[in-house]
C-alpha cells in the first residue's frame, strides 16, 4: 500500500460527503499500514461547524488506539486542513499529515504555516487533480 492507495480510500470517504450533500472532504488514518479510521465531513449532518473530517478521522482513531497521541499514525485528507483541523492534528502529535488538493482560501498553509507539531511530516499533492476536481464540481453544482 502506498500513499495513492490511502487517497483513494479518502477519496471515497470525500465522496460520501458529496452524497450527504456535504463539502466534499474525506479522510482516513494510518497506523502501521492498517486504516485505522475513515471519516468524511459532517457539518451540515450534525449542524456542527468542528465536524470536519480530519477532526472526525482524529476522534475514531484516537479512539480505536485507546490514546490521544497518534504520532505513529498518517492522515491522509483530500483537501489541505484549515487551521482548525491543523491545530488538532499538532495536538494529537500525528506523525504525518498528507493531502491532496491545496486550499489557497482556507488552508493552514496561508494562516499558520507553522500550526503542525514540529515532529509532523507532511506531503502535499497526492491525488490532487482527483482531490481538487471533486470540489470544483460540488461547488459549481451549488451554484447552479
Amino acid at each position: 500500500m502506498d500513499d495513492t492507495y490511502y487517497m483513494s480510500q479518502a477519496l471515497l470517504e470525500a465522496r460520501k460527503a458529496e452524497e450527504r450533500n456535504e463539502v466534499p472532504v474525506g479522510a482516513v488514518v494510518v497506523c502501521r499500514e492498517r486504516i485505522i479510521a475513515r471519516a468524511h465531513n459532517l457539518t451540515e449532518t450534525l449542524t456542527d461547524v468542528t465536524a470536519h473530517a480530519e477532526m472526525q478521522a482524529i476522534t475514531a482513531a484516537a479512539a480505536t488506539l485507546g490514546g490521544k497521541y497518534l504520532n505513529e499514525c498518517t492522515i491522509y485528507v483530500t483537501v489541505e486542513p484549515c487551521v482548525m483541523c491543523a491545530g488538532a492534528i499538532a495536538w494529537s502529535q500525528m506523525g504525518r499529515l498528507v493531502f491532496g488538493a491545496e486550499d489557497e482560501k482556507r488552508g493552514y498553509q496561508r494562516y499558520a504555516p507553522q500550526a503542525l507539531h514540529p515532529k509532523t511530516t507532511v506531503t502535499k499533492g497526492v491525488l490532487a487533480d482527483d482531490c481538487a476536481a471533486l470540489m470544483r464540481t460540488f461547488f459549481a453544482d451549488k451554484r447552479r
